[in-house]
């Protein structure tokens, strides 16, 4: 198995996919915040929640539904703040895991990665770490 990366850039191949891994899995949670509402343990993070109250009309009365999901659209997310916390997170997910699998091929494959390459590379991989971690520094 020929390589374009140096012991280095193999340390940084993997620890890369890693964080990119690590960013996804935290995009796509739930649990973001949490607290309760009604006496009910409730989560939510950008686009997803658990555990959150709705009108039932039938009853003239507010109930908790019990169970996690997605926001009906990207209109239903409750604010424009965290629309934008959900794409502008994506996008860095995005940025992060494309990357990642980029040099994990390094690893892989001869002449793949240069010097030059390997450089911007690692540029949008801070602007995509940078992006990702805003919404966890009051951005």
């Amino acid at each position: 198995m020929a390589s374009s990366l140096t012991c280095a850039g193999v340390i940084w191949a993997f620890l890369s996919f890693l964080c990119a891994a690590t960013s996804c899995v935290g995009f796509f949670m739930p649990y973001w915040l949490l607290g309760s509402q009604l006496e009910k343990s409730v989560s939510f993070g950008t686009f997803r929640r658990c555990s959150y109250p709705v009108r039932d009309e039938s009853r003239q009365m507010t109930v908790m539904v019990e169970q996690c999901g997605r926001y009906a659209s990207f209109q239903a997310i409750p604010s424009a703040e965290w629309r934008i916390c959900t794409v502008v997170t994506g996008l860095g997910c995005g940025l992060l895991l494309l990357v990642a699998l980029t040099a994990l091929m390094g690893c892989c494959v001869s002449e793949l990665i240069s010097r030059t390459v390997g450089r911007v590379a690692g540029g949008i991989q801070f602007l995509g770490g940078k992006c990702s971690c805003g919404q966890g520094m009051g951005m």
